[in-house]
């Protein structure tokens, strides 16, 4: 009851800001920009609270358990993109006059092809960064608060459809400034109290953990996939309340959606991968699934989730609602320093976890462990406060998210490939939500950070060398900027898709299809350039390249 208590304030606050929204919504860039006419201050703010996802907090604290210290150089590269936004793209991108990034294509080179080309990748970076904020909406409030999966799921796709629907791009704007103080709270405070609850000994143990060898107490594991575990030794198990019966060495299978109750003193079975305190799990860099190339997985990351960061949708069309090329660049000065303060606490969660929570990378259920955190420190109310607010901080984040991305997909639909009239495209949030959560449905056992970092490498494959070469070159072709963005899309999406569904090869193979943005940025690029330099840019390049360098803010403004 206290979970829903804490969720519920949430979703009305977010809907009544939305109903709010309805008087200023007249025409299309009302809907999709506000009219330009959105703060800095308010929409760093913005952009920081729809920046925070599930994947930004609650999948960082849980690839810290899974993974270790290493997985904390997803929050550099979160934050280090909008460094790299910032000098590239955030005042050029104000200054083209666009609605969306397929707008951009065609006004810079004025291919109607590209354009829709444009908008069918944003669908493709929408479905993969909005499935997983929907089943992580679903997979917490099951673990809550009992519930169904698919209750979380169709709560927050109609929550943002419905809050879109209203007030479109003024109301996200306004909810998501909300939800990032919000969050700020609802997230800092609980860590604090974690910190002081734990006590000294366990504050130590945190910072240099043992590694998780045998069950300090008996156990229960919810498997949450069909997952191959190898036991070490004789182990008496009981499986889904039965009573325990002695399992010999060697692997065994435990099926999808079984608990698995381990005694006290029994060691830890094998499920792949280094377990929470092993060798490897303090050292600072990537290597997930022991794939033997900690540098080079690192560095993969890094380029997508940086470069990737230039290229998401929902965030570029963010500086479109700045008044001024001016007003884009302190936008995105000001998120730095609000991402730079919200991302130190991932790592508090995680490395708590990890100490508290070691048997969720059993179970594959990382994704949960901050708001499982304050009932394992506490089980009375104090617990069940700090669990309800966190709750309610993950719906925040579940929301803010969805909101900015729900937005670039209606928009790449009712504007960019197929345009209509604003009230068609009011009417889009709630179809392309209900096609949305069908597809995050079937899929509550995804990884919700692995899933996201893949919409990261397909922006940085596709809409970042476009941006880019498009903003800073003025030899760029249409033909070039076309087949470079289909060379980086199936380079990207394709091999994400092969790794998903055939499943990982063993060493180098694994990094490179699983997280390709090493190789796929520069083979997008080097394309671009080399098809460009075959032919000739538009007549109107030089006039196009002026308009977005020159300062448009008038004389004595900087």
């Amino acid at each position: 009851m206290s979970v829903l208590l804490a969720v519920v304030p949430v979703l009305l606050v977010t809907l009544l800001i939305g109903a709010r929204g309805v008087a200023a919504m007249r025409t299309t860039s009302d809907f999709l920009v506000a009219s330009r006419r959105i703060s800095p201050t308010v929409n760093a703010a913005a952009v920081s609270g729809e920046y925070l996802s599930a994947a930004s907090f609650l999948g960082v604290a849980g690839l810290v358990v899974k993974d270790g210290v290493g997985a904390l150089w997803y929050p550099v590269g979160f934050a280090a993109g909008y460094v790299a936004m910032l000098a590239l793209v955030a005042a050029p991108m104000r200054r083209t006059g666009a609605l969306t990034v397929p707008d951009f294509a065609e006004a810079r080179l004025g291919s109607p092809g590209l354009r829709r080309l444009s908008a069918v990748v944003v669908l493709v970076i929408g479905c993969l960064y909005l499935v997983p904020q929907f089943t992580a909406a679903g997979q917490v409030l099951g673990v809550v608060s009992g519930s169904p999966y698919w209750v979380g799921v169709v709560v927050a796709g109609a929550a943002v459809s419905i809050t879109l629907a209203l007030g479109g791009m003024r109301a996200a704007t306004y909810v998501q400034a909300f939800q990032f103080v919000l969050k700020l709270a609802l997230f800092i405070v609980p860590a604090v109290w974690l910190v002081l609850a734990v006590g000294p000994d366990a504050r130590a143990a945190a910072l240099a953990p043992v590694e998780f060898s045998r069950f300090a107490a008996p156990t229960p594991v919810e498997f949450r996939l069909e997952t191959s575990v190898v036991l070490t030794e004789p182990t008496a198990v009981a499986v889904d309340g039965h009573p325990p019966q002695l399992l010999a060495p060697g692997p065994h299978e435990a099926a999808a959606g079984s608990t698995w109750t381990f005694p006290a003193g029994a060691a830890v079975p094998e499920v792949g991968g280094g377990p929470p305190g092993g060798p490897g799990w303090g050292r600072p860099l990537l290597d997930p699934g022991d794939a033997g190339h900690p540098v080079l997985a690192t560095w993969s990351v890094l380029v997508a989730t940086v470069l990737g960061t230039m290229g998401l949708p929902h965030i570029l069309i963010r500086f479109h609602t700045s008044p001024d090329g001016r007003g884009a660049r302190r936008t995105a000065a000001i998120t730095v320093a609000m991402l730079g303060a919200f991302y130190l606490f991932p790592g508090v969660y995680g490395l708590l976890g990890a100490l508290l929570l070691p048997e969720l990378y059993l179970s594959g259920a990382t994704d949960t462990v901050v708001v499982q955190l304050p009932a394992r420190v506490d089980p009375g109310w104090a617990g069940a406060l700090f669990t309800a607010l966190l709750t309610a901080g993950a719906f925040a984040a579940f929301l803010a998210t969805s909101l900015g991305l729900l937005l670039a997909v209606s928009g790449a639909l009712s504007h960019d490939l197929v345009p209509g009239s604003l009230r068609r495209l009011r009417f889009t949030p709630l179809a392309a939500a209900a096609a949305v959560v069908l597809l995050a449905l079937p899929a509550a056992s995804i990884d919700v950070g692995v899933l996201v970092t893949s919409a990261f490498a397909v922006a940085a494959s596709t809409f970042c060398p476009l941006l880019v070469l498009g903003i800073w070159w003025s030899g760029l072709t249409a033909r070039g900027a076309t087949v470079g963005v289909v060379v980086g899309l199936l380079s990207s999406a394709g091999v994400i898709g092969v790794d998903l569904f055939l499943g990982s090869p063993p060493g180098l193979a694994a990094i490179l299809l699983g997280q390709p943005a090493l190789w796929s940025v520069p083979l997008a690029f080097a394309t671009m350039v080399l098809v460009s330099l075959r032919g000739r840019p538009p007549a109107w390049a030089t006039t196009a390249m002026l308009r977005l360098h020159l300062d448009e803010s008038g004389p004595g403004r900087a």
